[in-house]
């Protein structure tokens, strides 16, 4: 894995991605607005990086963008991998620890998620203090690797305190609703029954979605401090249950897009 990380990011620098200094992950629907924030950008297709994993899922651009926000150098990723694609724990990560090897100081992560929480409504951001991995396998799984971090590392904080505690501050100032919850990750890609739901609630999560956790998990292996805000597309009441389609799924997202845009962007300017 150490030559393929050192692959990929020889050939992002080569192509004028230098010293970039946050990470950012845009989530199903997300990412959009955000791109639009960059400036002096530099554009890689995902196809064209060595060992990289190509989106399959619709509304994922599937490229890196790099430039500047707030005068900070941002790599973002618009769009992500997920397991049920098909592909391995391993290799829907490995963009996170390029972008360690490439020296990203910070990482953000972004997803749409089903909002679990009868207090809440979809449309409002979440937060994330904690998380259940749910799915079958992990990404640390297998021989470890010394250089990359320790067999056992802790996920006491899997998200940073320090830059949770500047987004609910910057929530406040901005007049942005932002809860505060527990995000559970689960394979997919099917939406849950009403049983899973009420079964995924009373084991404490107010959201769930087939992202985010695994990233999360090799960044706190890589000591790589991040933080992750849902978008709640779609209320999952299993006593008021209604189908929900992707497209709805992308037009909440959409209609969110704006306000996690603002928080990151304020972020970044603080770090």
């Amino acid at each position: 894995m150490i030559e393929q990380i050192n692959e990929a990011a020889a050939y992002i620098k080569s192509k004028g991605i230098d010293e970039p200094e946050i990470g950012v992950v845009l989530g199903t629907g997300l990412g959009n607005l955000f791109v639009k924030q960059i400036h002096d950008t530099v554009v890689i297709d995902y196809h064209n990086i060595p060992h990289f994993p190509v989106s399959t899922v619709e509304f994922h651009k599937g490229r890196l963008v790099y430039g500047k926000i707030q005068g900070r150098n941002v790599l973002a990723m618009q769009g992500r991998f997920h397991y049920y694609e098909g592909y391995t724990m391993q290799q829907i990560t490995f963009p996170v620890r390029v972008m360690k090897k490439l020296g990203v100081k910070h990482l953000l992560l972004s997803n749409a998620a089903g909002n679990m929480n009868l207090h809440w409504k979809k449309g409002e951001l979440m937060l994330l203090d904690d998380h259940i991995h749910f799915q079958p396998d992990n990404p640390l799984r297998g021989i470890n690797d010394e250089t990359l971090g320790p067999r056992f590392p802790d996920m006491s904080q899997p998200y940073s305190p320090h830059l949770n505690a500047l987004l609910i501050s910057i929530a406040k100032q901005k007049d942005i609703k932002l809860n505060i919850g527990v995000y559970v990750s689960v394979m997919g890609p099917n939406l849950e029954t009403r049983s899973e739901y009420r079964f995924l609630r009373r084991m404490g999560a107010d959201a769930v979605g087939m992202s985010t956790v695994p990233e999360v998990i090799v960044a706190n292996h890589m000591g790589l401090p991040c933080c992750a805000v849902s978008v709640l597309t779609d209320d999952c009441d299993p006593d008021n249950l209604k189908p929900v389609a992707l497209a709805d799924i992308i037009a909440i997202a959409s209609q969110a897009e704006g306000k996690l845009t603002d928080l990151y962007v304020e972020l970044i300017g603080r770090l």
